[in-house]
């Protein structure tokens, strides 16, 4: 009854959470006081199974989503980012700061460097293309044109830039990889 009783907004906020979302979860707050359950559940009861036991349960799905979304880039594609970029964090994170840094419209661009056989982080305006532009082979884009995500996100790009991870097709990005490295 406790678990039941405690989790009840955990729950609820559990039912609106989106499959493959990114967003960092958050321990939401109860709807009433710890001590609202006396003298039936003591307050001490209730804050240590909420602010603890729950907060943990909330901290290791996000720990455990961090690591299914670096698992979906794996093998040689993997490698590359991580000797490249240090991390599959750091690649994104570079990738969404140039991304959301294009001026208009544009793309942020990963990208195989055939001459060094290294992955680089590129931007082009507006319908530059990347090859043509900066001589490197397209592994992943993030179209920045307003129409990509407009009515959705509105005018915050960085939002729509830190969404668009959730749709990545790293099996994709990994094929385009080999075919790159011909």
């Amino acid at each position: 009854m406790l678990c039941r009783v405690c989790c009840a907004s955990v729950l609820n906020q559990a039912a609106s959470w989106k499959v493959g979302s990114r967003q960092k979860h958050t321990l939401p707050d109860l709807t009433y006081d710890y001590g609202a359950l006396e003298p039936h559940i003591c307050a001490e009861i209730m804050q240590l199974h909420h602010s603890k036991h729950h907060a943990t349960y909330v901290n290791n799905l996000n720990v455990t989503e961090e690591k299914y979304q670096e698992a979906l880039a794996k093998g040689e594609l993997m490698e590359a980012i991580k000797r490249d970029f240090g991390s599959f964090q750091k690649m994104q994170e570079k990738l969404s700061a140039a991304t959301v840094a294009v001026q208009g419209s544009g793309w942020g661009w990963l990208g195989y460097d055939k001459e060094s056989g290294r992955l680089r982080v590129a931007a082009c305006a507006n319908q530059d293309p990347l090859q043509g532009t900066t001589g490197l082979i397209p592994l992943l884009g993030i179209d920045v044109w307003e129409h990509a995500y407009y009515l959705q996100y509105k005018n915050v790009r960085p939002d729509y830039v830190k969404a668009i991870w959730n749709v990545v097709n790293w099996e994709n990005v990994s094929d385009r990889l080999q075919t790159a490295k011909k």
